[in-house]
Formats: C-alpha cells, structure tokens, sequence
C-alpha cells in the first residue's frame, strides 16, 4: 500500500502541474499573434480590468512576487504597453498602468478565451467544475 502512494501516477501534484503546462503550451500560438508571453497575458487581463494598480497589488492578485513580476513588467513596458510610475504619496510605490497600445491590445485578445477552449478537451461544465476546484485549492483555510 505504501510504495502505492509513491507512483508518479498516484500524485495529484503531477497531474496540476501536467495540466498547467498542457494549457500554457496550448496558449502559445494564440498569445504569439499578441506578440506575449503566457505570463505577460495575464499581467495584461488585470489591467485591462483595472487599468492601473500598483506592483504589490498586482502580484497579490496574480500569486506573482516581485522578483518575477518586475522583469516581467520592463518588457512590457519595452512593448510599450504599459508605464511604471513612481507613486505620488510615496516613491517606493511603483504604480502600473496601461498605456493607449496596451488598451487597444484587449481587442485582439478578446478572442482568446475561444480559441483556447477549442484547443483543450474539456466540455464547458467540465473546465468551469475544474476552475472551482482549483479555487477552493488556492482558497485561504476556513474560507471556501
């Protein structure tokens, strides 16, 4: 029973990280037409919904620390697509906002969230009852 509990196909860690990699692979030819990365896509839907935030809220809310999130938010501000700012009241605050590339980039990027669900062999039902179980995982204990 115990070597059991030590297979590889027995981990539910390995069967997330597997599905991650699936998704984030499918993204890729659709995020290239974008010109972004999975991860710079993602900054980039946070501030299309919130268009300016500064770096420490926009790591709370993508699970991102600022070592990954920084180097992150040069590119994009190479693109073009984004400005970092110094915050006003306090200048270790570094603020995130879009700029008129970056908010005409939403656009094109509507069709995404499509496009992927044809790439990925899950019904709707399915990858909506896959979404809440990743929720309630990353959930804070007591509150589900």
């Amino acid at each position: 029973m115990t070597q059991e509990l030590l297979k590889l196909d027995q981990q539910v860690c390995f069967s997330l990280y597997s599905a991650s990699n699936t998704v984030t692979r499918a993204y890729r030819p659709l995020l290239e037409k974008l010109d972004l990365t999975y991860l710079q896509y993602i900054v980039m839907m946070v501030l299309w919904e919130h268009k300016t935030l500064n770096v420490t809220e926009l790591g709370q809310r993508l699970r991102l620390d600022s070592g990954t999130l920084t180097p992150l938010l040069k590119r994009l501000e190479f693109k073009e697509l984004v400005t970092r700012k110094r915050g006003a009241s306090d200048e270790r605050v570094r603020q995130i906002s879009l700029t008129r590339k970056g908010t005409a980039l939403k656009k094109s990027a509507e069709t995404i969230p499509r496009e992927l669900a044809t790439c990925v062999n899950l019904s709707r039902e399915d990858g909506l009852e896959l979404k809440r179980l990743c929720d309630k995982l990353l959930a804070p204990e007591g509150r589900q």
